[in-house]
């Protein structure tokens, strides 16, 4: 299997503004707003940063996405596959992983 390397850092906070201010505050810049306390950020060069508001009682998730040029592009028998390619309601298919330590990655494909 053969990846573009990763395309975004999907990123979950209890405080969109000052998770905003903090990327910024880094150098990333806004490249959208959702409305509705999301957004994505990018730098010059490198995988962008999507940020999402969850709520204050759970826990706050990082997800590493991986890009594959499409959903032939399958894990060898060495990866242990969560979920299959699925729709996303962003227009990709995406795939989910776990490496050997128990986190899961994205893998994702361009959409149908």
């Amino acid at each position: 299997m053969t990846v573009k390397g990763i395309e975004t850092v999907f990123l979950e906070t209890h405080n969109w503004g000052k998770t905003a201010r903090f990327l910024q505050g880094l150098g990333f810049e806004v490249e959208f707003e959702t409305g509705h306390n999301s957004g994505q950020f990018r730098m010059p060069e490198g995988p962008t940063v999507f940020v999402a508001e969850i709520a204050p009682t759970q826990p706050p998730g990082l997800k590493l996405v991986v890009g594959v040029p499409d959903t032939t592009h399958r894990p060898t028998a060495d990866v242990d596959i969560v979920t299959d390619f699925e729709p996303t309601h962003y227009g990709t298919q995406e795939m989910t992983v776990r490496d050997p330590d128990g986190r899961e990655w994205a893998l994702q494909a361009p959409g149908v």
